[in-house]
C-alpha cells in the first residue's frame, strides 16, 4: 500500500496495491500491521458501515463532537467526491478541507482522523461506500455542518443542487457550530 498525506497532512490518501489480470483483480483493503507500520496509527477499528446512494446525494458533513471518530473510507461502486474538514480549533488548518476522488476504478482509500468533518457526493449513477470507524455511532454527539458554508467554500464538483437529507440540510455554519479544542 501506498499512503501519501493530503494538503492537510493528517488526512491521508491510501492506494492499494493491486493484483490483476484478465481473469479481474485481488487486493488487500485492509491490513492491520501494514497500516500501523505505513501510518504509525496505533487505534483499533470498532464498526464498519456500508451505504448506497444515488447521484447527486450528497452526504455531510458529519462528526462526532464526543466519541470523536476516525475514519477510513472507500467506495467500491460508482465514484463520489470525499471531503474532509478540520474542526479543530488549535489547529493551523482549523476550518480548511481537502477533497479526493474515490471510486470503484481507482480503488483509493482516504484516512479522515478524528476531529474532521467528513462528506461526499456521488458523481456517478449509484455509489456504494464503505468505511471503517474508530469509535462508535453516537447519535446524541452527532454534529452536521452545512454542506455550502461560505467560510469553508468547498469546491464540490458539482452540475445541479445536492439531494441532501433533512439533518444534512439543517446543517450549521461552521461559526455557529461546535468543534474540537
Amino acid at each position: 500500500m501506498k499512503v501519501t498525506p493530503t494538503a492537510i497532512a493528517e488526512v491521508l490518501l491510501v492506494e492499494p496495491k493491486v493484483f490483476g489480470d484478465e481473469r479481474g483483480f485481488f487486493y488487500e483493503s485492509f491490513n492491520k500491521r501494514q497500516w500501523q507500520e505505513e501510518t504509525g496509527l496505533e487505534g483499533e477499528f470498532v464498526q464498519s458501515n456500508h451505504s448506497r446512494s444515488l447521484h447527486g446525494v450528497l452526504r455531510g458533513l458529519h462528526y462526532q463532537i464526543e466519541q470523536a471518530q476516525g475514519k477510513l473510507v472507500r467506495t467500491v461502486v460508482g465514484e463520489v467526491f470525499d471531503v474532509a474538514v478540520d474542526l479543530r480549533k488549535q489547529s493551523p488548518t482549523f476550518g480548511k478541507w481537502v477533497g479526493e476522488y474515490l471510486s470503484a476504478e481507482n480503488k483509493k482509500s482516504l484516512w479522515i482522523p478524528p476531529g474532521f468533518g467528513h462528506g461526499f457526493v456521488v458523481l456517478s449513477e449509484v455509489a456504494e461506500f464503505l468505511y471503517k470507524t474508530t469509535e462508535y455511532y453516537a447519535p446524541q454527539h452527532e454534529c452536521c455542518i452545512i454542506w455550502n458554508d461560505p467560510d469553508i467554500a468547498i469546491d464540490w464538483p458539482l452540475v445541479e443542487e445536492p439531494v441532501l437529507s433533512a439533518k444534512d440540510g439543517a446543517g450549521k455554519l461552521l461559526r455557529d457550530a461546535q468543534v474540537y479544542r
